[in-house]
């Protein structure tokens, strides 16, 4: 009997055991349903599409240079919104706002039409961002609208489209534009193009300007564009500021040159400047304001456009990389670019050359600088040669270094006529040696002639 009890218990145990695992593994499976169903935040499943064009920088990037991508004095978009540090121009926004609207004879009205045009792009705004933010809609729309009239109403005074108080800060003290202009050309600092259209429009001040237009024109305070690349800026289909200015410099013909593939021995990095130029290959500059991506090679001369290296440019170098390794539906210019420099400059001895041939006007400090600047920004970064718009060149320029008759003779020339009077002994024993040939001649003559009359 007690045997039949204990056995009775024993399935009762058993019974709750499997009822307590078949619990277990329901909740188990539930958590991992949660899991499945939960969206990612950090980079959104439609980063990818051409619609997201805001990007936080890769984490390999940022650890090389972390305070070019970073804003130090104003925030723009969610990414960095509300940190501490940047509360100062946070605070005249405001200011800016009230400036923008005390134009306006509605100026209730005039603030309504505002979040009226953003709130209706609110959900194609967002999908701008990789990153998914937690904003409120009304929060959301109103930092678009506070954020994008600040950058209007900033540009409209610097460029005195608008009257300007002389004794604002934000113009009186030297060193806050530039930090501005640099704050505004970081990829994580953005909000979509269409926003800043759309507010401009609503605030048009019957200027007969384009928004692109006076966005080009404000910053070529650091960046200077010709009136010629002013003209085309509506033609310009900037996702950003960042993008529209980088695009001012991209040629507008992205169609892919047709390439010898029986020369493919010859596409390879490109060789430094020193060695090029040992090789018999000639720098000089190119007289093209229009865009420093303007580089030609031909009949044994590579002409480059000058470059001002400074803060603003690396930083507007650094960040327009930043976007084209995250963006994949536009051409890669900027990238290519600053790999085709950084393979011209290996050693501060090559960045001393190009500074030298007036190629880079280095403002950005020692050529050790430049040199590590130009290392540097093209580590961890993904390069597609065969892709670049400089592949052509490339192979040109390696063809001609990798001619023997090219070095052999670049070779003689720099080692008998590297100075004046290098070259001037050089021809003066050129001159003996022709000199003695002749008397070495007439005296063989002499010698044949007496035995001829004999």
């Amino acid at each position: 009997m007690e045997s039949h009890l204990n056995h009775t218990r024993g399935k009762h145990d058993h019974a709750r055991a499997t009822r307590a695992g078949e619990a277990e593994w329901h909740n188990w499976l539930s958590q991992m349903q949660r899991k499945i169903d939960r969206m990612p935040k950090l980079l959104s499943e439609t980063a990818g599409s051409s619609s997201c064009c805001i990007f936080r920088v890769p984490q390999s990037l940022v650890e090389i240079n972390e305070k070019a991508y970073k804003p130090r004095i104003v925030s723009i978009g969610p990414y960095h919104h509300g940190q501490e540090h940047l509360m100062m121009i946070e605070e005249h926004k405001w200011r800016f706002l009230r400036h923008v609207l005390s134009r306006k004879q509605d100026p209730s009205g005039t603030l309504s039409l505002c979040f009226r045009a953003v709130a209706n792009l609110e959900m194609n705004i967002r999908e701008c961002y990789s990153e998914t933010n937690e904003f409120t809609s009304h929060d959301f729309v109103e930092m678009m609208v506070l954020d994008g009239c600040f950058i209007i109403e900033l540009f409209c005074k610097f460029t005195r489209l608008v009257d300007k108080d002389p004794n604002d800060p934000i113009f009186k003290m030297n060193w806050i534009i530039p930090f501005l202009m640099r704050d505004l050309l970081k990829l994580e600092n953005q909000i979509p193009f269409r926003v800043l259209q759309s507010l401009f429009d609503i605030l048009a001040l019957n200027s007969g300007i384009s928004f692109a237009w006076l966005t080009l024109k404000f910053f070529s305070y650091m960046l200077e564009r010709p009136a010629s690349v002013l003209d085309k800026a509506s033609t310009f289909d900037g996702k950003h500021l960042l993008d529209l200015v980088r695009l001012s410099f991209c040629p507008t013909d992205n169609r892919e040159r047709p390439r010898d593939e029986r020369r493919d021995t010859f596409l390879r990095f490109i060789q430094p400047a020193e060695k090029l130029h040992r090789a018999g290959i000639k720098f000089k500059t190119r007289n093209n304001k229009e865009s420093f991506l303007d580089v030609k090679f031909t009949n044994g001369v590579l002409r480059i456009p000058p470059l001002p290296m400074d803060d603003f440019i690396s930083s507007f170098f650094l960040n327009c990389v930043a976007f084209e390794q995250c963006y994949g539906h536009c051409p890669k210019y900027i990238t290519d670019y600053t790999t085709f420099l950084g393979g011209l400059i290996h050693t501060p001895t090559d960045a001393g050359f190009l500074s030298d041939h007036k190629i880079i006007e280095n403002f950005f400090g020692t050529d050790e600088e430049v040199a590590c600047f130009f290392t540097n920004v093209g580590k961890d970064v993904a390069f597609e040669i065969r892709r670049s718009y400089l592949s052509k060149l490339i192979e040109d320029v390696n063809e001609y270094y990798w001619n023997d008759w090219h070095v052999r003779w670049a070779s003689l020339r720099h080692k008998y006529f590297d100075s004046p009077w290098s070259g001037i002994s050089v021809l003066a024993a050129i001159f003996l040696l022709i000199l003695t040939t002749i008397q070495a001649a007439f005296a063989v003559i002499s010698y044949i002639r007496p035995s001829n009359n004999n």
